[in-house]
């Protein structure tokens, strides 16, 4: 190969596949372009995964593939005498993939060490949800940068949602090439093969799918808690709302079988877990890509028969949330009166704007039903300001639903455009300074609120699970409640991984103290 087509070659190489077949004219040395980046140069095959959000949008009726994950034998010693390092940035279902990452990782003999500056291995684990997670991300990168130059064998990769992104993916092609692996969320189970052929090429290897993703079972997880558990009971989401990317990212909504995930927390019951989370990114739509009916209330009512002691779920959509899944609830002690429901909006142009498909008022009737059959439920809820063309009658909205929902919290967020979604090419007209104005507002509305709520639990005893040493006092533990409010109690490390009666005696806006009865 010539010095100038070499050039050629890695400019081209790094480019969307649509950019590629706009130019693909102008360099008659290539003789073929395929998708996912696979190139044909003088019959040489040089191929490249490289996400693509028209395909990651593609929704058929095809059956996802199962199968099951299994590590080679020999890869199972590459990491031996070796460290590794993850960084975990996003929401549960993230959490729960750096778990399985980690699990993976020692198979293959790696050892987990607590800083990134004595590993041998440092993968980051992305969001793509807020710019602000994508800033973060790319700062860190820089840091990794540096410490790469001193250590010249360090392995460098990134995973995750954000690497899903097509312009992402062109930033690190363009800008970080000295990564060794970059891999998506559609392939994590692949992760040892990844890792050989970037050891083995000392080059990047670069595979990131868009697709509509497969099921695999049996992965492994090195949990980060011995007490409570995520299990996954479905994948994607066809909720395709304007301003977000995960639809894209994390490929079509794909159920596990029920059979499955019973037998997997049945074994984390024997194990000794006390509490299931069950993850999805709308777990309410379970089973509605499967030919029998079994939908969520179905598998919540046979989880809860497990005889596990507790079972949370997340994170649901209003649209989805049937009056049979309020019923077990309501009527399975150990199914947990804490609700995540997500409104984002409470005007109802901006719902139809956001493609939420409900409107304030089912909002709220929804919200009244789950309170008049579980009185005791803490609902939470997500809500997003400065949405482009939200006026102050629109916000007044939100906050009118704030007044009649009286959250227990609210994760709150200022806009954040995703490029490749709508919303991102609609026009926003409000100021910056507008958006944190709305935002500091609906803060001070949600804190007042939570206050409340903790305030009303002052002399009650509420059932607690202890997880650990609490951050604010090495004399104290920390856990959970039945409806998701932290407590910190004086209690003897003994009671680590126990569900005890707690008597609260001091109510603040994000947590609870208390004295065990």
């Amino acid at each position: 190969m010539c010095k100038k087509n070499h050039y050629e070659m890695t400019f081209i190489k790094y480019l969307s596949i649509d950019y590629m077949s706009k130019i693909f004219k102008h360099f008659k040395f290539l003789n073929k372009i395929h998708n996912y980046g696979i190139i044909i140069w003088r019959n040489e095959v040089i191929k490249m995964q490289i996400p693509n959000l028209k395909e990651a949008k593609i929704r058929t009726k095809k059956d996802p593939k199962t199968f099951n994950y299994e590590i080679k034998e020999e890869l199972k010693e590459i990491g031996k005498n070796k460290k590794y390092f993850i960084k975990t940035y996003g929401c549960q279902m993230n959490e729960h993939d750096t778990e399985n990452i980690k699990a993976i990782l020692e198979e293959m003999s790696f050892e987990e060490v607590d800083t990134m500056e004595k590993a041998d291995l440092v993968l980051l684990n992305t969001c793509a949800i807020r710019e602000n997670a994508h800033n973060k991300v790319f700062g860190m990168v820089g840091r990794i940068k540096h410490l790469k130059q001193e250590k010249p064998n360090l392995l460098v990769g990134m995973c995750g949602c954000m690497v899903q992104e097509e312009v992402v993916a062109s930033e690190i092609l363009n800008r970080y090439k000295w990564l060794d692996i970059v891999f998506g969320t559609h392939n994590i189970y692949d992760l040892p093969n990844i890792l050989k052929k970037a050891i083995d090429e000392k080059k990047l290897q670069f595979e990131v799918y868009s697709y509509e993703g497969d099921i695999i079972e049996n992965m492994p997880a090195k949990r980060d808690s011995k007490y409570k558990a995520w299990v996954n009971i479905m994948y994607g989401c066809d909720k395709f709302c304007t301003y977000c990317i995960v639809p894209y990212t994390r490929g079509k909504q794909r159920s596990r079988k029920k059979e499955e995930i019973i037998n997997e927390v049945i074994s984390l019951r024997n194990e000794g877990y006390k509490e299931v989370t069950l993850l999805g990114q709308n777990v309410n739509a379970y089973g509605k890509d499967f030919d029998e009916e079994c939908g969520m209330n179905d598998l919540l009512r046979d989880v809860a028969d497990t005889g596990i002691e507790r079972v949370r779920f997340v994170t649901s959509h209003p649209w989805d949330f049937t009056d049979e899944m309020i019923d077990i609830i309501a009527t399975h002690d150990n199914v947990m009166p804490y609700i995540h429901l997500p409104l984002q909006s409470g005007s109802d142009r901006i719902l139809k704007l956001m493609g939420r498909r409900y409107t304030k008022d089912e909002y709220i009737t929804l919200f009244n039903k789950i309170k008049e059959k579980v009185p005791n439920a803490s609902i939470t809820t997500d809500i997003i300001v400065g949405f482009p063309g939200e006026t102050e009658e629109d916000f007044k909205d939100t906050l009118d639903v704030v007044n009649t929902c009286k959250y227990d919290s609210a994760f709150t967020f200022i806009f954040s455009p995703r490029e490749g979604t709508p919303a991102a090419k609609m026009e926003d007209n409000i100021t910056k300074e507008e958006k944190e104005q709305r935002l500091y507002k609906l803060n001070e509305l949600v804190n007042k609120y939570a206050k409340e709520k903790n305030n009303a639990l002052i002399g009650k005893v509420v059932p607690v699970l202890l997880e650990n040493v609490s951050a604010k006092d090495d004399k104290m533990l920390a856990g959970y409640t039945d409806t998701m409010k932290l407590v910190n109690v004086k209690s003897q490390k003994d009671k680590i991984g126990k569900i005890v009666n707690v008597k609260i005696t001091e109510a603040k806006t994000w947590s609870l103290d208390g004295e065990i009865v």
